[in-house]
């Protein structure tokens, strides 16, 4: 069994302890006891090293806990050292996480379901179908004001048959770890905490979004959420520069630019519907009608998508007893359309040509298209369908 030392003093950053079982070639060291905490109840693992040698990973083995090494360890006595900077990190994310849960429990009863904490940002999923963005401002003032009193934060031991006011019912037997945070919380937890909720440093909710039936909230502590607001705030200022206004006016003109821009995007489908008109007339006028009466066309326009192509599709089979083929390079695509009156069906036809190349599709009689492996052996293929 290993002694876990951060169980009881998670500042601790350096110790001395016994090796006792190497396993992989002396990469992956069991001690009598370590500062190292192993991924765990969603907090990632701590790194460091061991004997000068880094430690790459640490696991949780139930009674023990694993070190994985980036070379083999030599000696039985080492010195581990933990980076502090990773594990204070966590600790401000961990500690974070309760006390926003117990605000979020105590203003709306939403309890706290799943936790998971990142590398870059944190989130937790709460046992409710919503939750308003006022409602996420009340709960971010709330826990910063809690970290503003600094108010302790403490780790005891209780048996769990006489555990009283936990925030969430734990389903262990024997002995408790216990983390509470002074007139707020307790909680059953195995992770590392800050000893008071002022070196949290400040709390960051950056998303609410819906998950299934749960709502999930992003957040952010300490120095992570200084650094994200930092980038928030620059990111704002160069909008602003760029625009020559006020971080204030930003929202006003982003609202103006998507205005532009749909007034836009409506002008270009009016115009990009115009052109294909004038092309489908010049197109039919060019084509001459089949020993059937119907005249095909073929077109394999350069850089065309796969929409453009349809548009085109539509303004040509306006025309009486006309079939149209078009042919886009990337990726390569067949699309066959054909006029009401045709008396022609075009899904047929494309399964046809499919069928030849290996291809797949599918649509109605008036429109369809489909994929194929490749543009070589297309033409003959269509050859055959009449298309010259």
């Amino acid at each position: 069994m290993t002694i876990r030392l951060y169980y009881t003093d998670p500042y601790l950053t350096s110790f001395s302890a016994t090796v006792v079982e190497a396993a992989d070639s002396g990469r992956r060291v069991y001690l009598d006891q370590t500062a190292f905490y192993p991924t765990s109840g969603g907090q990632p693992n701590d790194l460091g090293t061991l004997g000068g040698v880094a430690v790459v990973d640490v696991q949780d083995e139930t009674d023990r806990v694993a070190h994985l090494l980036a070379a083999p360890l030599a000696g039985a006595k080492v010195l581990g050292a933990v980076d502090w900077l990773r594990r204070f990190d966590h600790m401000q994310q961990h500690t974070g996480q309760h006390l926003l849960s117990a605000v979020l429990a105590d203003l709306f009863g939403h309890a706290t379901v799943s936790v998971h904490f990142g590398a870059e940002a944190s989130t937790l999923d709460l046992e409710t179908g919503s939750l308003t963005v006022e409602q996420a401002r009340q709960a971010e003032l709330r826990a910063n004001a809690v970290i503003t009193e600094d108010r302790p934060v403490t780790v005891g031991f209780e048996d769990a048959a006489t555990a009283t006011g936990l925030r969430k019912a734990s389903g262990r037997t024997g002995s408790l770890r216990i983390v509470t945070i002074a007139d707020l919380d307790r909680s059953a937890c195995g992770g590392t905490h800050v000893r008071a909720t002022g070196e949290i440093g400040a709390l960051l909710i950056r998303k609410v979004e819906r998950v299934k039936q749960l709502v999930r909230l992003e957040f952010l502590c300490g120095a992570r959420a200084i650094r994200r607001a930092r980038a928030d705030f620059d990111l704002l200022s160069g909008v602003a520069a760029g625009s020559s206004a006020a971080i204030e006016e930003v929202p006003a003109i982003v609202d103006g630019l998507r205005d532009q821009l749909k007034s836009a995007q409506a002008m270009k489908r009016g115009l990009a519907e115009q052109l294909n008109r004038y092309r489908a007339a010049e197109l039919v006028s060019a084509a001459s009608p089949g020993s059937d009466g119907v005249r095909r066309i073929l077109e394999q326009p350069a850089g065309a998508t796969v929409e453009d192509l349809r548009g085109l599709a539509q303004a040509v089979t306006t025309h009486p007893r006309v079939l149209f083929g078009g042919i886009v390079a990337q990726p390569a695509t067949l699309l066959i359309a054909s006029s009401v009156d045709a008396g022609l069906d075009a899904a047929a036809m494309l399964r046809e040509v499919l069928g030849k190349l290996g291809g797949r599709g599918g649509g109605t009689t008036r429109m369809a298209q489909g994929g194929v492996p490749s543009l070589e052996g297309l033409p003959e293929a269509l050859r055959a369908l009449g298309f010259g």
